[in-house]
């Protein structure tokens, strides 16, 4: 891609890692794939022993320690280390125009990325009672960016917005409405980007517009979510009024029997807030294996606990694919991303068993050696296509950034 491309430069804040990606979106793009990376990094263990990861492609081609106290501090590193590197060249910040970070939570709010403004700030602040870690992150990172890159255009995309089409009947809980309604109790859905990727990489392949594609989408990493897409659209999702709801995670426990909460608060003598960390922190695949919550490490244990932690899980995702493939009636494809899905070919097999009488047929030898992609997993005779999509989020958040400046540029001639 040629250098004079404007470029955008990207923050995707998890809970403990902080990634951060100079990319170049070219102003004919379709789709979030066609954009190309300068350079690629992550910060890992913020608040704790960090280091500086540093990639080409998925591979690690450089690590070292830094400092990292907090998202703010690692947003500071990011920039400061950015600034002496040189890519393609030059300086990997040069002409970098739009400054992009990813929120988790936003709400009922937003349907596209949107440039930031104080009420826009204020917007992901109220959402902070649902989505703590996250989205404080969000706010800290962009308060660097305020000071330390003034000159450029900040824009924040979010984890919801894919989701804003469910209708009522999947984002509404079966409680009392007008207590739902005042306390703003609904299904919000996350990892819209991850899905959105997903979606449109497919379509992309299949050589079909997104409209035209109806399938079931899997994020399958330390955070879990499934997605029914209908026509184009999420319909519904398993992730709800916050990231704890739905699938067994790497951490969090999913979708539980709610009075499990008010009798660990008897029987353990927790407070709310105790029992959410529990949930969150303490529970799924961990809480099930012991030791580690590494998909990969688990497959290669021999013991029964990480057999029950990956059965469980696997079920679950089994259970999500049923209901969604049913919901949907018209399904062509079912598509494995993040790193579990990407990675893990015990959890994709055992996720797809039984799946044959809904028109699934696994290549047991093919998905076996799939730890990549994007490649597809069934075999020739299989109604229902399963895919292995590697997803790249920081290409997704320049795509999406990118296409809302140019509208808003476009609107304002």
């Amino acid at each position: 891609m040629p250098s004079h491309v404007p470029r955008t430069l990207v923050f995707n804040p998890g809970s403990a890692s902080l990634k951060f990606e100079v990319i170049e979106v070219a102003p004919q793009q379709a789709i979030a794939s066609q954009g190309s990376k300068v350079v690629s990094a992550s910060i890992e263990g913020v608040g704790k022993k960090a280091s500086l990861l540093v990639f080409r492609g998925k591979e690690v081609v450089d690590r070292q320690p830094c400092d990292a106290a907090n998202m703010g501090a690692g947003a500071r590193f990011a920039l400061n280390w950015l600034r002496n590197q040189r890519a393609g060249g030059g300086p990997s910040l040069a002409s970098v125009g739009l400054a992009c970070v990813r929120v988790v939570h936003g709400g009922s709010s937003y349907s596209e990325a949107v440039r930031v403004t104080p009420a826009v700030k204020s917007d992901i602040e109220s959402m902070r009672e649902l989505a703590p870690l996250h989205n404080q992150s969000s706010l800290d990172i962009l308060a660097v960016l305020e000071r330390e890159l003034p000159d450029a255009d900040r824009w924040a995309t979010f984890d919801t917005a894919f989701h804003r089409t469910l209708p009522e009947v999947a984002w509404r809980y079966p409680i009392l409405r007008d207590t739902a309604d005042r306390c703003g109790i609904r299904k919000f859905g996350f990892h819209g980007l991850s899905h959105r990727y997903m979606l449109e990489q497919y379509a992309e392949m299949a050589g079909k517009t997104p409209e035209q594609i109806s399938a079931v989408t899997l994020h399958l990493e330390s955070g879990c979510s499934a997605a029914a897409i209908s026509k184009g659209k999420s319909i519904d999702t398993t992730m709800g009024l916050t990231p704890l709801e739905g699938l067994m995670m790497g951490t969090r426990c999913g979708s539980i029997d709610p009075a499990i909460v008010p009798l660990l608060m008897r029987k353990r003598k927790m407070d709310p807030d105790e029992v959410l960390e529990f949930l969150n922190k303490q529970c799924g695949l961990l809480g099930i294996a012991g030791e580690t919550f590494d998909t990969r490490d688990l497959a290669k244990r021999d013991d029964e606990a990480a057999k029950l932690a990956l059965a469980m899980f696997s079920y679950r995702i089994r259970l999500a694919i049923g209901a969604y493939l049913a919901a949907l009636g018209d399904a062509e494809a079912v598509l494995f991303g993040g790193g579990i899905g990407e990675d893990t070919p015990l959890v994709r097999a055992q996720a797809c068993q039984g799946l044959e009488s809904l028109g699934l047929v696994l290549d047991q030898e093919l998905n076996a050696r799939t730890t990549a992609g994007p490649a597809s997993i069934t075999r020739p005779d299989s109604r229902l296509r399963a895919l292995v999509i590697p997803v790249e989020e920081g290409l997704q958040i320049a795509h999406e950034c990118s296409q809302a400046s140019r509208k808003a540029r476009s609107a304002a001639r």
